[in-house]
């Protein structure tokens, strides 16, 4: 009779990790961790952002995590999140981290749909500090075609609301004050986009390229993308590992493996890959939807310990 599969309790192998390396490094303080929330949400809800922190206070034992208000209350970092300029916001978290002497040895980082864009910004344009690995949840890498609920959908409304959405996104007021527009990628006007978007196009290096934005990624540990596979609020889902939409049209798309990004490695994404440091994870569920489990045995356990 074959032996049922046993399984190890999450606690149990949490301990056992966590032993290892305090036998491996009995000096050692666990790196800290700074976490960036997405659109619509706080830093400090405690069924999101909240939660999240505790999770990983209570499974790392003395760590500090950060989990960033852009502003100076609850209120006006949920706002921040819809109506501040993405480039302002990367450069006050990059102050921020700066000026905290808990950074100053490294940190691991975790953003959180739009806040995995963000934080990969923050690992491009600020490596002092430095960051360890970073870990992007959900977030749009080459930007959303589309609203939240019109995913995979080719209705009247929905094609009406993309084509008015780009009237007025690539417009200076809107690029400079609404944070979406600022990641808005139309592929039937590559060129406009590429012209007037103020942060998306700049940290893909689509226009002039950065040698400092390829060096710092490169310094990184680790890259982790997760992606949903049933996301309904990103338009297309592909974004969450850098794929989508080919240029001039939108419906056929290619993964990161064939853009120029990847193969011209305009961001240090190859290298990365190739020495094994490119991590795709995914979940068939829709956005954001992760059990507790799930993430300490592919987050905490993996890149955060």
């Amino acid at each position: 009779m074959n032996e049922a599969k046993k399984t190890i309790p999450p606690f149990t192998r949490t301990l056992f990790v966590f032993l290892l390396n305090v036998i491996a490094h009995p000096n050692a303080s666990p790196a800290p961790v700074v976490i960036w929330h997405g659109m619509g949400d706080c830093c400090c809800n405690p069924f999101s952002m909240g939660h999240i922190k505790k999770l990983i206070e209570e499974n790392i034992q003395g760590i500090y995590v950060l989990s960033l208000e852009i502003g100076n209350s609850i209120v006006e970092d949920t706002i921040n999140g819809f109506l501040m300029n993405v480039n302002d916001q990367v450069k006050m978290v990059c102050e921020t981290l700066a000026n905290d002497t808990k950074f100053q040895q490294g940190y691991n980082a975790i953003g959180f749909s739009q806040g995995g864009q963000f934080m990969r910004a923050v690992a491009q344009r600020c490596p002092k500090p430095p960051m360890l690995n970073l870990v992007s949840v959900g977030g749009q890498h080459q930007g959303v075609y589309g609203f939240p609920g019109c995913v995979g959908k080719q209705n009247i409304v929905c094609n009406m609301a993309r084509r008015m959405m780009t009237i007025i996104a690539y417009t200076n007021f809107i690029q400079n004050h609404i944070v979406q527009a600022q990641y808005w990628h139309d592929p039937l006007n590559e060129t406009v986009y590429r012209r007037a978007n103020v942060f998306l196009a700049d940290i893909n290096q689509e226009n002039e390229k950065n040698p400092s934005y390829k060096a710092n990624m490169l310094k990184l540990k680790n890259f982790v993308m997760v992606k949903f596979l049933r996301d309904s609020m990103v338009e297309p889902m592909e974004s969450e590992w850098f794929g989508f939409y080919k240029a001039g049209q939108a419906k056929d798309i290619h993964t990161l493996f064939e853009t120029p990004m990847y193969t011209e490695d305009w961001l240090g994404l190859k290298e990365m890959n190739n020495t094994g440091r490119l991590h795709f994870l995914s979940l068939d569920t829709d956005h954001l939807k992760f059990s507790e489990s799930w993430f300490i045995s592919n987050i905490i356990d993996q890149f955060l310990m």
